[in-house]
């Protein structure tokens, strides 16, 4: 699987993606959006919604330190391709996004849940906590104008196939498109691309990933 993805929508995921983390705004660079992560094994990740294979061959090239990621819309292959030997293949990640306004109404939660959506600055949250108070599922999205990018989403294994996480993705949905937002923009494991693939959300590209890997850890 190739090709390249909208660049809008990659450029309102990374956007989103760096807020909803914490993180500094994306900064451009050759095409492409690098995000200063700063944490421990993932210093920093650049995303390019295609491949420019000398661009970023030299980009790649003047890389030392490990913990650095470079992301691309492009075939995997490509992507090895047009770097040297010291990369390594991370998993894929398939970019996804759906019209808030297809989003459906989310349904309450069963007896025993309790759902809490609170705003901290420009993101939103979900949690829904059982009835001993522990987390069955949550989920993130961040508002970039007219994009909502969510992220974080997670169900308890203890708590799965209970609809839980159809309801998180229902009320960050609702209230997104409420604030403004007309399209959502996620970024999927191609395992859990199917789950929102039947909560109507669309298929834009699969991204590639390389990094250095630190021998140390």
């Amino acid at each position: 699987m190739g090709g390249s993805a909208d660049a809008g929508l990659v450029e309102a995921w990374a956007a989103g993606w760096a807020l909803s983390r914490g993180v500094a705004a994306p900064i451009s660079v050759a095409g492409g959006h690098r995000i200063v992560v700063g944490e421990p094994g993932h210093a920093e990740r650049y995303v390019f919604p295609s491949l420019d294979a000398p661009a970023l061959s030299d980009l790649a090239a003047g890389i030392i330190a490990p913990g650095i990621f470079l992301k691309a819309f492009c075939a995997p292959e490509a992507l090895l391709a047009a770097v040297d030997a010291r990369w390594r293949p991370q998993a894929s990640g398939d970019l996804m996004a759906i019209d808030l306004a297809a989003v459906p109404p989310p349904a309450a939660p069963a007896a025993g849940y309790v759902q809490d959506l609170r705003a901290e600055g420009a993101v939103l949250v979900v949690e829904i906590h059982d009835a001993e108070g522990g987390l069955a599922a949550s989920g993130r999205a961040a508002l970039t104008g007219a994009f909502a990018v969510f992220d974080k989403i997670v169900t308890d294994p203890a708590h799965q196939r209970r609809g839980l996480g159809r309801i998180v993705m229902g009320v960050l949905g609702e209230r997104a498109r409420a604030l403004g937002a007309g399209q959502g923009v996620l970024v999927a494991t191609p395992e859990g691309r199917a789950l929102y693939e039947v909560l109507g959300w669309r298929f834009e590209g699969r991204m590639e990933t390389v990094v250095i890997p630190d021998e140390a850890s």
